[in-house]
């Protein structure tokens, strides 16, 4: 993905109470790409539904970025920022606990933003100097009249 956005989650049936998961989504990225992930469960208390433990990028060396939890009890919401990344594979893990009984679920979105190629960089100087030619000969034009 060199840039671009897709969803993931998990729906776990009833009768999983304190079963655990441990979900992988992996995706590619070029050089210099940076992710925001975020993951979200909704339940109608704190005990019921799933306890999202932990949203995590790795990569083929290990750990490169954990998440942060932004709540937890009835809803439970967890979000990573990456900065510049290194090409090559990657995934993102979401740990949890089954509370009850009860079906649970969790969905969650990544956004990869692709680092702007030389050649898009060049195109824009030269945009931007045309302009200014422009805007500079429409001024010489005016001060002549």
């Amino acid at each position: 993905m060199s840039g671009g956005s897709g969803f993931f989650g998990h729906a776990i049936t009833g009768n999983n109470v304190a079963n655990t998961f441990a979900d992988h989504y992996t995706f590619t990225v070029g050089a210099g790409s940076s992710i925001f992930a975020d993951t979200f469960s909704s339940s109608g208390n704190a005990k019921n539904g799933l306890d999202i433990l932990d949203l995590s990028l790795f990569n083929a060396d290990g750990l490169v970025l954990k998440g942060t939890q932004l709540s937890t009890g009835k809803t439970d919401q967890w979000e990573l920022s990456s900065g510049p990344l290194a090409a090559g594979n990657y995934f993102l893990l979401v740990t949890g606990t089954v509370l009850s009984k009860a079906a649970g679920s969790y969905t969650g979105s990544a956004t990869v933003s692709a680092v702007p190629e030389p050649a898009t960089y060049g195109m824009l100087l030269g945009g931007l100097g045309l302009v200014g030619a422009l805007a500079r000969r429409q001024r010489k034009s005016s001060d002549a009249a």
